[in-house]
């Protein structure tokens, strides 16, 4: 007999390998442009594709049978069946080589659980779960990323994490409008059913969010191409991401870029008040 996976310890997910194809297709790129970057742009085939830009890619397939009350697939499947309700896409670390994926390519991912982690903090029990990717083209292999994955209780009131304020002076800052419009767009076009983006009466009423939550890897995106607007000349070897703090689709959000000693940049996701939502940090390639 089989186990059933709701039963199995999370850690058992550890060494779970999968491997995924997808075509790198031209029209989810042209959106994600107009929605990034209100940019009317038709990519080519051959055109390089972006970092990051994998995520419109590899979309979760659940049909609407498998898809749970918050709007992700059911747990359980790849992911370890973790039985705490809230999941959150908590940071990541990824590396770029030479050549790069471009539009048209025909991708392959490999996917492992490197860990999972059972913990107890202030917030309560915790599991954190780390997958490593692998995307690779024609050419060979171009990404290399680890996810960090958390899964917490659904809390009974919101408790926002310590502040956390920008440092003066940034070396550039770029102010955004968030509305639920392009929180709308993010999620269709990653195909992210959480409710939390879009459902405002769920993510006040259920996960108990002051408003619709800011996508992590929008934020993620949004600093990217603002690096990427400000170093123009630089070619990204890696980047590295880590929420601190909700964003919410009422905040006024700014990208602040601070230069490194080391040639990188730190970047930041920052709101009217002055508080980061997420750190980042961008390496460029050595010309």
């Amino acid at each position: 007999m089989t186990a059933d996976p709701q039963d199995e310890s999370p850690r058992a997910a550890i060494g779970r390998f999968q491997t995924a194809t997808d075509q790198a297709t031209p029209v989810p790129a042209k959106l994600l442009q107009a929605t990034l970057n209100d940019a009317a742009v038709d990519p080519a085939h051959g055109d390089p594709l972006p970092p990051l830009w994998h995520w419109l890619y590899f979309l979760p397939d659940a049909t609407m049978s498998n898809v749970g009350s918050d709007g992700h697939p059911k747990r359980g499947g790849f992911l370890p069946a973790v039985p705490l309700e809230r999941r959150m896409w908590a940071g990541g670390r990824l590396t770029f080589h030479d050549d790069g994926l471009r539009v048209g390519d025909i991708l392959t991912k490999d996917s492992e659980i490197l860990d999972v982690q059972e913990k107890s903090g202030k917030a309560g029990d915790m599991v954190f779960v780390t997958v490593r990717h692998r995307v690779s083209s024609p050419r060979g292999l171009s990404v290399e990323e680890e996810q960090d994955i958390v899964y917490i209780a659904m809390p009974t009131t919101f408790k926002p994490p310590p502040p956390q304020e920008a440092p003066a002076d940034p070396a550039w800052r770029d102010d955004l409008t968030i509305d639920p419009v392009r929180l709308f767009r993010y999620s269709a076009l990653t195909f992210n059913g959480h409710r939390i983006h879009y459902d405002r009466r769920y993510a006040m009423d259920v996960e108990k969010y002051p408003g619709l939550v800011v996508h992590g890897p929008l934020q993620a995106m949004l600093l990217m191409e603002s690096a990427r607007r400000h170093v123009p000349s630089g070619r990204v070897a890696s980047y590295s991401f880590r929420g601190v703090r909700p964003l919410f689709d009422f905040d006024t959000v700014a990208l602040h870029g601070y230069g490194r000693d080391d040639g990188g940049h730190d970047l930041m996701t920052v709101n009217g008040d002055g508080l980061i939502g997420m750190k980042a940090t961008v390496h460029w390639a050595e010309a």
